[in-house]
């Protein structure tokens, strides 16, 4: 059984940092490339940072892009999101994901929460 587990998420102030975790299991977690999605408040989720494997490309959305850092450790298998000067509208929840080739099964965590106060 395959679950993401996010954690991390809290209030801050703009400007402050939060490191997001989104721990992995039941995953061939060295072979799945791993996003974060962000889903303000009445808004659609939408993709904020992508992570390859094995290269470890990234991918950032604009709105995040010299913020944000994702990156991965294949050991732990676990994902991680460090954000860094956030904004009010940074405000929302943060799932990951993971797409699973040998099933074609792409899984969702829950997600965290993040609040940035102004």
């Amino acid at each position: 059984q395959v679950q993401l587990v996010e954690s991390g998420g809290g209030l801050v102030h703009a400007g402050e940092s939060l490191r997001l975790s989104c721990a992995a299991s039941g995953l061939t977690f060295s072979n799945s490339p791993m996003n974060w999605w962000h889903q303000a408040p009445g808004k659609e989720r939408e993709l904020v940072a992508a992570i390859t494997t094995p290269s470890g490309s990234t991918w950032y959305a604009d709105s995040v892009k010299g913020r944000f850092t994702v990156f991965r450790d294949n050991v732990e298998n676990t994902v991680y999101l460090q954000m860094n000067s956030l904004k009010p509208e940074d405000t929302g929840a943060y799932i990951c994901n993971g797409y699973s080739a040998p099933s074609r099964n792409t899984y969702w965590g829950r997600g965290t929460y993040v609040t940035v106060s102004s």
